[in-house]
């Protein structure tokens, strides 16, 4: 794993991503395998009355090696990060396990997750997973699960996503020989469409997205109607090895 200490010491340094891997080939007489890390979703709650969302990302980052956990809260009222967040929490070497990691950052946010009553259970009603074939996490059809029979759904549901060539304050057209991308989520709901969310100038937070996909569709546990849903979108930013993936909440209620 030197070549992952490598590659961390020189991103510390502020050498361009690309540069890092050009660099940390030549030391090393190797070729990086070109494998950024895909985040996993764990959502930890609503708040009592669904105006508040809590989700973890983590995973084992690209370069260094290093179990990584991030908490956000999302007011979705005013679709924004609650302040003081995202929670961040980072290895500091290899040995250190992802368990550790996501248990320490958990204790670490529980002061803010406990204040806003963070722990209505979800109910994930709609999801395109990982090794799912023959899409492109642009559609997502789905209804209210029923209760009738096994797979019985009501109502018609849909969500559309574009992306398209975007601008924002970082040089990711230097740094990495494209444009950043942001995207639009449209929203079906039983013969209307409406925008949920249309990009303008990229946050910082962002880094330089290549592309977005529908991850999937929560609702609070035995939510009986669509309002307090939110739409989960996968975005891959830049990263030292590839490709990374990140977590986008986006609020289905009318704003």
């Amino acid at each position: 794993m030197i070549l992952n200490a490598a590659i961390k010491v020189l991103a510390r340094r502020g050498i361009r991503p690309l540069r890092i891997l050009v660099v940390a080939a030549a030391l090393f007489g190797v070729v990086p395998a070109l494998a950024g890390d895909r985040a996993q979703f764990q959502a930890l709650g609503y708040s009592p009355r669904a105006n508040f969302f809590a989700y973890e990302e983590f995973g084992i980052g690209d370069g260094s090696g290093f179990a990584y956990s991030n908490i956000y809260i999302v007011d979705l009222t005013r679709d924004i990060w609650v302040v003081g967040t995202p929670i961040r929490l980072e290895a500091q070497n290899e040995q250190i396990p992802l368990e550790a990691i996501r248990s320490k950052n958990l204790v670490a946010a529980s002061t803010q997750l406990n204040d806003l009553g963070l722990k209505r259970p979800i109910q994930m009603i709609a999801m395109i997973g990982d090794g799912a074939v023959d899409t492109q996490g642009t559609h997502l059809h789905f209804g209210l699960p029923g209760y009738v029979e096994p797979g019985a759904v009501n109502g018609d549901f849909r969500l559309d996503l574009k992306s398209f060539p975007a601008t924002t304050s970082a040089p990711c057209k230097a740094w990495f020989g494209d444009d950043p991308k942001g995207y639009q989520l449209d929203y079906y709901e039983n013969g209307a469409t409406r925008v949920l969310h249309q990009d303008g100038v990229l946050p910082m937070s962002r880094g330089c997205p290549l592309a977005y996909r529908i991850y999937g569709v929560a609702l609070p546990f035995d939510s009986s109607d669509m309002d307090d849903g939110i739409a989960i979108v996968s975005m891959f930013p830049h990263g030292f090895e590839g490709p990374d993936r990140r977590f986008l909440v986006v609020p289905l209620r009318k704003k």
